[in-house]
């Protein structure tokens, strides 16, 4: 019994595959959220890097009187990309939700009506 999964499943990796609506609904599920994902990552993590950077100045060892003003400015950058991150973030997913709605819709009611 095991091994005739074992085969179906090796038989089904080579099988021509074509795609279903059901794909083409997932296909477009996830154009709509990489990109904001990629986006929210991407910008959260250079957020992160510049506020490190700014609290690193901050505490510099031979830090001077500008040097540690330049930290806490850099630092404020840092913090305001990352507290913005994830209102860009839903903006983004609204505004690409808003795109796709129509063909998403009309697909899944295809689907789910057959």
């Amino acid at each position: 019994m095991e091994t005739k999964k074992q085969i179906e499943k090796i038989r089904s990796q080579y099988d021509e595959h074509t795609e279903t609506d059901f794909d083409k609904l997932q296909k477009l599920d996830k154009e709509v959220k990489r990109p904001a994902s990629i986006f929210a990552y991407v910008f959260g993590i250079i957020g992160a890097l510049i506020l490190g950077t700014g609290m690193s100045i901050v505490m510099g060892t031979n830090a001077t009187e500008f040097l540690f003003i330049v930290g806490i400015a850099v630092g404020i950058i840092g913090i305001a990309m990352v507290s913005f991150n994830y209102m860009i973030y839903r903006a983004m997913l609204k505004s690409r939700r808003k795109k796709y709605a129509s063909a998403i819709i009309e697909l899944s009611d295809k689907i789910l009506n057959n």
